[in-house]
């Protein structure tokens, strides 16, 4: 029986963006728990910076998991004023790089049989909000094109899936000056049955499971990971 802290030992994980959002977070857990990770820092917008990256890394041996780890802060605009320029740069941010992702890792994933992709979405994709349709409509772009792509992806044994998060402490949505807040304490009280944010490291965890050896059962799955918000 493989022990749980055993369960990455020696597979190679690439974390896209690993000094934003979920990153280091996700870098030290995937670490603690044998994975030799490839912090990538690329901007996933460069295609072709991107493209040579994923060419180099493939190169120096087999991928076993990808995490796309995409964010950017959530513009809050009424739908009917959100313009052209927020809409193509909250897309370019969270979805163009997608294709781009696959292109670069999912042929030798392919040739192998194996290998596994989990994109770090959010939670607004599930549930209607105020203010945020540009990044809603993004996000929810996400989740449709992991489902299609999961399903697709299945039959060769590569394994596609989606956290969609929400109230996990990270410095792109909930820093400790956005945390301090009164009003937004009164929010997780409102409207989180937990009443709390999540650590980074519970949901870093989770990631691990899904990446993990053993976890090979879930195709174009979207996992609400948001404290019972939705």
């Amino acid at each position: 029986m493989v022990r749980i802290g055993d369960s990455l030992k020696g597979q190679r994980v690439l974390i896209t963006q690993s000094k934003a959002f979920m990153g280091p977070a996700l870098c030290e857990c995937f670490e603690n728990h044998g994975a030799r990770v490839i912090a990538d820092n690329t901007n996933p917008q460069d295609a072709p910076a991107f493209a040579a990256m994923a060419e180099a890394v493939v190169a120096q041996g087999p991928i076993d998991a990808v995490i796309a780890n995409l964010a950017l802060p959530s513009p809050q605009t009424r739908c009917h004023q959100v313009s052209d320029e927020e809409w193509r740069s909250v897309f370019a941010a969270l979805v163009d790089p997608l294709p781009g992702i696959a292109r670069g890792f999912f042929p030798s994933m392919i040739a192998r049989k194996q290998g596994k992709l989990l994109v770090m979405g959010s939670a607004t994709a599930l549930r209607g909000q105020r203010n945020v349709s540009s990044y809603a409509a993004a996000r929810g772009a996400q989740l449709a094109w992991v489902r299609a792509v999961g399903v697709e992806m299945a039959m060769h044994q590569v394994h596609v899936n989606l956290i969609a998060q929400n109230f996990v402490e990270n410095p792109t949505y909930y820093p400790p000056e956005v945390q301090a807040l009164e009003a937004f304490q009164e929010r997780l009280k409102r409207e989180v049955p937990l009443g709390r944010l999540a650590t980074p490291q519970e949901d870093a965890l989770f990631a691990v499971f899904l990446v993990s050896r053993e976890v090979n059962f879930f195709a174009g799955q979207a996992f609400p990971f948001a404290g019972g918000w939705v």
